[in-house]
């Protein structure tokens, strides 16, 4: 069976629906950064997704391809991720998408290196004719975090941060967002498959105590 992130972590990727602390270990990912509302049609945000997939699948058959990393081993890709934050905002401000920055990512394996993430960016610009020079390889330590598994619309997360604060506020931690802390979002479900109100989303907040 192909190693599953979702399965082999679940306390990273299958929170409970209430809100709990969580130490998260250092990740590295395949990153892509923007500006702007992730909904605009053709825009940055969806580029980015492109590029990601392309380089994340790219990787996945590299063996396939007879490009042999050492150290592969089958996987399953992990779901998309995203940093999001404004500029003057402490947290989200979900009704200014114009003014959001992002940080796209998907979770790779540890075999994968800067090198190979190179090889794959090219590779995958060649096959779909897309520029992938914007990926980047990022090394993450996000540390102690609240999080919560939240069920339906984009759109009301605004309900589970607003439960997550009540938690921290109840047992004496705090948010501690940062330039390089920040609103932290996981995708795991498909929204172009998935009605509005049965979707997954972990939501996690960096903290720190009180």
């Amino acid at each position: 069976m192909p190693f599953d992130f979702k399965k082999e972590y679940k306390t990273l990727y299958l929170p409970k629906s209430t809100p709990e602390i969580v130490d998260v270990p250092p990740m590295n990912f395949i990153a892509v950064r923007g500006s702007g509302d992730p909904n605009e049609k053709g825009g940055s945000y969806q580029q980015a997704i492109q590029i990601l997939y392309s380089i994340a699948y790219t990787l996945k058959m590299s063996h396939k391809a007879g490009h042999m990393i050492p150290g592969f081993f089958e996987y399953v890709v992990p779901p998309l991720e995203g940093l999001w934050w404004q500029e003057g905002v402490c947290g989200m401000d979900y009704a200014n998408k114009s003014g959001l920055h992002w940080v796209s990512l998907l979770r790779l394996p540890d075999f994968v290196s800067e090198k190979e993430l190179a090889w794959a960016a090219g590779e995958a610009a060649k096959k779909k004719k897309i520029d992938c020079s914007p990926a980047e390889f990022l090394t993450i330590e996000e540390g102690l975090c609240v999080q919560i598994m939240h069920l339906g619309p984009y759109d009301s997360e605004p309900e589970s941060a607003a439960r997550m604060d009540q938690y921290l506020a109840e047992n004496g931690w705090q948010n501690d967002f940062t330039p390089s802390r920040q609103h932290h979002e996981i995708y795991l479900s498909n929204p172009e498959r998935t009605l509005p109100e049965k979707r997954k989303t972990v939501i996690r907040h960096p903290v720190k105590k009180s």
